[in-house]
């Protein structure tokens, strides 16, 4: 996870010192990526694992889009001489707000693109975002009859069911780094993201107890701009 965090940086230091520019103002992207996930449950020992995800996004203006993500990873943990592995599959439906909506220029974007400098074009590509969506589990574990006990003793149980379906919040935060230049502004950009998912049940890592199961995915991807906004 360490060394994925110091690619991550790295990666965008070298992009921002390039050629840097406003968020896409084309309507349409398509991404990529992978990462790392971290999982927080019942088993307090995390033990990272890959996950990759691919994604779809609509800018409603070049600041503000809506867009699906689908996720493909792994979970995994262990404590209590227990373990687990989730080999998870996620959707979502999300919404992220960039700063630059808030900046001077934004509601002319060809404008804002002439004028800005180099600090404003790498803020304005800053953002926050929410969404909602489904995750479907494939979960194996191994169980210490001691745990089990414990568990039974303080009102909860092993999941029988390995592979529900279950509503998760997704909230990400992260920066788009578009480069290079055409006619119609920036056609590619380096995402570095951060997506924590809260999930409304107990359930990501076959132990249910009394809070409900987060997980967290660093992620590094590209995203390539499609069409030309009219």
């Amino acid at each position: 996870m360490k060394k994925l965090l110091l690619f991550s940086f790295i990666a965008s230091c070298c992009l921002i010192c390039s050629s840097v520019s406003a968020q896409f103002s084309r309507p349409v992207s398509i991404g990529a990526g992978a990462g790392g996930t971290i999982n927080l449950t019942d088993m307090g020992n995390v033990e990272s694992k890959f996950a990759f995800y691919g994604e779809f996004d609509y800018l409603i203006t070049p600041f503000i889009s809506v867009g699906l993500h689908g996720e493909k990873g792994t979970l995994a943990g262990n404590g209590y001489e227990s373990e687990f592995k989730n080999r998870y599959f996620a959707g979502n439906i999300n919404g992220k707000v960039r700063v630059g909506q808030f900046l001077d220029g934004a509601e002319n974007y060809s404008y804002y693109t002439l004028k800005a400098n180099t600090l404003s074009r790498i803020l304005s590509n800053i953002y926050v975002g929410a969404g909602a969506g489904l995750v479907k589990n494939r979960i194996a574990k191994n169980i210490s009859p001691l745990y089990a006990n414990y568990l039974e003793s303080v009102g909860g149980e092993i999941s029988k069911d390995a592979g529900e379906i279950h509503f998760v919040v997704p909230l990400n935060v992260g920066v788009d780094i578009p480069f290079g230049r055409t006619l119609y502004g920036p056609q590619w950009a380096i995402n570095v993201n951060y997506q924590h998912t809260l999930t409304f049940n107990d359930n990501l890592d076959g132990v249910i107890n009394s809070k409900n199961d987060q997980y967290g995915f660093v992620s590094l991807g590209v995203k390539y701009a499609l069409f030309n906004r009219k």
